[in-house]
């Protein structure tokens, strides 16, 4: 909702202000088809030629998050934290019965107890082979943590491709912009006999293709990177969480311990309380009982 109220500022106020101080949308939309085929033709090519097909389809469905912010929400987090403690009591008390819930998460109990997050695929994956590498019995926990850190570093590089692409085509959008005005201005010089206010109005609609390059650069693709790019990292907090807790488990903390460090690398406005989370913790432990 605040990514449409956004867009819907920047155009009030740019066209609003050029209607205010004189001018004319005519010229404007009359040149408008032909510049948005140029450069949106080539900005879309340009995109197409430098990306493959699943990275297309990655920023294609990603544009999609601008307006919908991050997946994860308060509830999630306290969520994610429960499912992490019941797994990590399983495999304190009972290491055997641990294996039916990260051998196969889909059909897991406690995994279907927090349904969102058992369908995604990447939380799942880290939370099941975190814990079967710790029943490893691996010398150093620090062996795992470096596998972590390397396998999250590599999942956050991927997910920025759609970040970067964006960028890239905000970076293009104003040159694109000169091309079509060039365009124009040769169109311009075929007609050099014309008299003045035909030539007046074939070099607005030239100038048109340099506006229209500028503003869609910084008026909208560029501020849907940026847009992008805090939506993705702040989507990234969720499996740093799961990272700080299962690193604790590696450690031996109790598991009370062990989710009070992941509560407290919670993002803020994200972070449950500690009263909040202890009663949901108090009512998992009832049900276990």
């Amino acid at each position: 909702m605040v990514g449409i109220i956004g867009i819907v500022i920047i155009f009030v106020m740019v066209f609003g202000g050029y209607m205010l101080a004189g001018g004319k949308l005519g010229i404007i939309l009359k040149s408008l088809p032909f510049e948005m085929i140029m450069i949106g033709g080539a900005a879309v090519g340009a995109f197409v030629i430098s990306n493959d097909g699943s990275a297309i389809k990655h920023t294609l469905k990603d544009v999609g998050k601008v307006f919908k912010g991050p997946k994860w929400k308060h509830e999630d987090y306290k969520d994610l934290l429960c499912l992490l403690f019941e797994l990590i009591r399983v495999a304190r008390s009972n290491p055997v019965a641990l294996e039916e819930h990260i051998e196969n998460p889909a059909e897991s109990a406690i995994f279907g107890k927090y349904s969102k997050i058992q369908g995604d695929g990447e939380a799942v994956a880290l939370i099941c082979d975190t814990l079967r590498s710790a029943s490893m019995n691996y010398d150093d926990p620090h062996q795992v943590e470096e596998v972590l850190d390397k396998r999250m570093e590599s999942a956050a590089k991927h997910s920025m491709h759609s970040t970067h692409a964006l960028q890239s085509i905000a970076d293009g959008l104003p040159a694109l912009g000169i091309v079509a005005a060039v365009l124009g201005v040769i169109k311009t010089m075929g007609s050099i006999d014309q008299p003045p206010e035909i030539l007046g109005k074939m070099i607005g609609g030239a100038l048109v293709g340099t506006f229209l390059g500028v503003f869609l650069a910084y008026g909208l693709v560029g501020p849907f990177a940026a847009k992008l790019t805090t939506v993705l990292e702040e989507d990234t907090h969720f499996y740093h969480l799961i990272r700080e807790v299962l690193v604790a488990n590696l450690h031996n903390h109790p598991p009370n311990i062990c989710i009070e460090v992941g509560r407290q690398n919670t993002p803020g406005h994200c972070r449950p309380s500690f009263n909040d989370l202890e009663e949901a913790l108090k009512s998992l432990k009832q049900e276990a009982a």
